[in-house]
This record gives C-alpha cells, sequence and structure tokens, in this order.
C-alpha cells in the first residue's frame, strides 16, 4: 500500500475538534494509507463548493451541519464529473442505522476510531445515484445546476417558480433564471405545499403569490382540463416578479384563496 497515489480527503464537520480528531486519526493512517487533507469545510455548501474546484477522492462527510446537510451535500456531489467517495459521520446511531443500511456507504460514528476509519477507507465506493435518492432526507436547500462545466448551487429559498419545458424545468429567482434536469411532481412532493402548481407545467412559491386576476387576450383552442378557452383567462402575478402566469381552471379555487389572504 505504501506505493499507492495518496487519496485527497475533504474533512467536513461544523466542529473544530470534530475535524481535528480526524485530522490526527489520518496522519496516523498515512504510513500504512497514504492519505493528503486538501481542505477542511463547515457546512455542506463549502463542502460542494470546494469538492467542485478541488481534486476530491473521498469526504468525509458530517450528517447534521448548518446551512445544508451531509445528505443533501452528497446528492449535489453526485453531479459533480468527478465525483468524490463518500464517508458519512455521525453522533447519532439510531439514524445512522436506520439511513444507511446500502452496501455501498459506510458511516462511522462518533468518536471516531481509528480502526473503523481505516476499514472504512479501504472498502468505501462511490454511492449510486438511485441508491442515495432512497434515503430519507428532508426538501433540499438548494438546486444543482450545471452551468458551463461548472457547479452552482441556488438556494431554494430564492426560488420564485419553476416551470416544465421539454426535459427541462426553468427555475425563476428575482435575479435570474436557470435550467435543471427534474421533476416537477417529485418537487412538489418534496416541498409539501411551499410550491403550489397553478398549471400541469408550472409551480409558484405560494406565498410570492401577489394578486390572481382576470387576463383579456384571444388564446382559443382548449384547456388542460380539454375546455374550451374564451377571451378571458386568469394569471397570478408574483411579488418582486413583474411576470404573469396562467393558471388552469382546476386550480381557480386554491390559488384565489391564496390571493385573498395575500391581500388582506
Amino acid at each position: 500500500m505504501p506505493d499507492r497515489a495518496p487519496l485527497n480527503i475533504l474533512i467536513a464537520d461544523d466542529e473544530g475538534f470534530a475535524r481535528r480528531r480526524l485530522t490526527d486519526l489520518l496522519e496516523e493512517l498515512a504510513p500504512g494509507l497514504p492519505n493528503r487533507v486538501v481542505a477542511e469545510c463547515d457546512s455542506g455548501r463549502a463542502v460542494v463548493e470546494t469538492a467542485a474546484r478541488l481534486p476530491v477522492d473521498v469526504v468525509l462527510l458530517d450528517i447534521h451541519m448548518p446551512d445544508m446537510g451531509g445528505l443533501e451535500a452528497a446528492r449535489h456531489l453526485l453531479r459533480l464529473p468527478r465525483a468524490p467517495k463518500v464517508i458519512f459521520v455521525t453522533a447519532y446511531d439510531e439514524h445512522a442505522l436506520a439511513a444507511f443500511e446500502v452496501q455501498a456507504v459506510d458511516y462511522l460514528l462518533k468518536p471516531v476510531r481509528r480502526e473503523r476509519l481505516l476499514a472504512a477507507l479501504e472498502r468505501v465506493e462511490p454511492l449510486p445515484p438511485e441508491k442515495l435518492a432512497a434515503l430519507p432526507a428532508g426538501a433540499r436547500r438548494y438546486f444543482s445546476v450545471s452551468e458551463r462545466g461548472r457547479l452552482i448551487l441556488v438556494p431554494s429559498a430564492e426560488v420564485l417558480y419553476l416551470r416544465a419545458e421539454m426535459k427541462y424545468i426553468t427555475l425563476v429567482t428575482a435575479e435570474r433564471e436557470y435550467l435543471i434536469e427534474d421533476s416537477l411532481t417529485k418537487i412538489e412532493e418534496e416541498f409539501g405545499g411551499r410550491f403550489l402548481r397553478i398549471h400541469r407545467n408550472c409551480l409558484v412559491l405560494a406565498e410570492a403569490i401577489e394578486t390572481f386576476e382576470r387576463d383579456i387576450r384571444s388564446v382559443g383552442g382548449v384547456d388542460e382540463d380539454d375546455s374550451p378557452i374564451d377571451d378571458t383567462r386568469w394569471v397570478v402575478t408574483l411579488r418582486g416578479l413583474d411576470v404573469r402566469l396562467p393558471v388552469s381552471r382546476r386550480q381557480h379555487g386554491e390559488v384565489r384563496r391564496l390571493a385573498q389572504r395575500a391581500q388582506r
């Protein structure tokens, strides 16, 4: 093993002493398992941004961190052209036992023991997307956007609406638009009512709805309910954005209630 290339390791934990503990253990293991710590991070977002610009083979990833937790960070890491291997670190064995019955992933319980870390580094494998998707997690705090060869993290709190177009989704904030590959239905389920479906191809941030009003225009044809469309349709406007989004007939009632509540 001494002649093998050193593993480039990123340590991610919001507690400084936990990072130092892992650094010390890795130094002890170096004679038998060459490695070098290329970076330390104290948040999930920093992990993703750092791994996107540095050569990282393995991430020792804490599960509970501010800004973005380890499970979400791991999902974003999979979007990188060269996704690093992941070893999860947790102080909660009940969460580990429930969440990590997955053959390709290892986890370490704090305080981490040297022998356990060595065993994990020797056998850890990259986590396939389908297995990571099966792990329990709450709504993501960021959307991953691949743009011109780099990964951009867009805070979900800044998203005002999402619109499906062909196989892509246009994600819109007050500042700009992004293209992502995802499913409107999955996003709707994931955020549990935070984004309201106003049309089969559009979700809007419920709390951003400002008005629900008539929009007079000649459109013709039929709507998604196969009902004839006359020259009057309903649209919503959103706070902080100059846009008028059409509302399907089947969504009129719920959208109207939200708009009336917003105007009180």
